[in-house]
């Protein structure tokens, strides 16, 4: 009976650990990893890694699942996170440590030097592991290809609500334009955020914005058509698609000016494209642009088609996990 005995402690020791072979030639063992646990108020656990919890969703890394599984804060009963992480309570501290399961609706923190454990209600938490942005954030775009320039800023006042300030710039030779010029400043929201939606469309990002905009058109030939200036609105909207990784991303913009006094008389103009990352920040690009102006100088068409081979760089300072 012995050897049996043995045998099935053999066994019983391999099915516990992975084998490896270490330096020396010996055989190693590598230990399993432990996993976070969720425990819902309806009695469901789930099994992953703790990856964030911010405006009121708990993001859980799971391998069965193959991706992130968002979860409602306020229906989380117990909590246990093996690796250290920043919990942000509601009185302003911040704990960075592990946290075990406590009595329903509590977690016990363990952190400091000493590895304290203190019992936290789990509505005092408000943040887990944040993403904590800088306070200033740059994205812009310098592309060859067109003879126009946007300048933009934005300026966050919650999550998805921001006020935003820019400037437009740009050359038209077929309608007789030495230059555009709309200085524009108003609200915006961001309707899609990275990880709303799930699969290919994870990545996917669209805002809107509005606002009022001096707008400012200098001719060529003053002859055919008088320089303009004017005080109107200005609507854009913009989507992103990202997919292979942000390798390659599909885009749609547009903006409309229309005039204040006058809502039939505006102008129009919408970027259809495709941008391919080639190194770091550096891409290349097709892009159709389509403008429209209902009020053409003299001698011109009221719509311009634009084919443009594009090669840029893209900056973005965005803190991302």
């Amino acid at each position: 009976m012995k050897p049996l005995m043995l045998l099935v402690a053999v066994l019983a020791l391999g099915a516990m650990a992975t084998p490896v072979i270490a330096d020396d030639g010996a055989l190693a063992t590598t230990p399993t990893p432990i996993l976070d646990v969720v425990t819902l108020k309806d009695g469901s656990v789930i099994y992953g890694e703790v990856i964030e919890m911010s405006g009121g969703l708990l993001q859980i890394k799971n391998s069965l699942a193959g991706d992130i599984i968002k979860l409602k804060w306020a229906e989380v009963s117990k909590l246990a996170v093996s690796h250290p992480v920043p919990f942000h309570l509601k009185e302003g501290t911040v704990l960075v440590g592990t946290a075990e399961e406590g009595e329903p609706g509590t977690m016990k923190v363990k952190a400091g030097p000493n590895g304290d454990t203190m019992t936290v209600p789990m509505n005092a938490v408000t943040q887990v592991n944040p993403i904590v942005q800088a306070p200033v954030i740059y994205t812009g775009s310098l592309n060859a290809g067109n003879a126009r320039g946007t300048i933009k800023l934005d300026f966050f006042i919650t999550k998805r609500l921001f006020w935003f300030a820019s400037a437009y710039v740009e050359n038209d030779f077929l309608q007789n334009l030495k230059l555009r010029t709309a200085i524009s400043s108003g609200p915006g929201y961001q309707f899609l955020e990275r990880g709303d939606l799930k699969g290919i469309f994870k990545d996917m990002t669209f805002y809107a914005e509005a606002g009022p905009t001096y707008f400012n058109e200098d001719y060529r030939d003053n002859r055919l058509t008088d320089d303009r200036a004017s005080f109107r609105a200005r609507v854009a909207m913009k989507l992103d698609w990202p997919l292979f990784d942000g390798r390659v991303t599909l885009y749609h913009y547009n903006e409309i000016f229309p005039s204040v006094q006058n809502a039939s008389d505006f102008f129009f103009t919408m970027d259809n494209g495709v941008r391919m990352k080639i190194l770091a920040g550096l891409a290349s690009g097709f892009q159709v642009t389509t403008r429209y102006n209902n009020r053409p100088p003299a001698g011109t068409g009221d719509t311009d088609n634009l084919y443009l081979l594009t090669l840029g760089y893209a900056f973005d300072t965005t803190r991302t996990r």
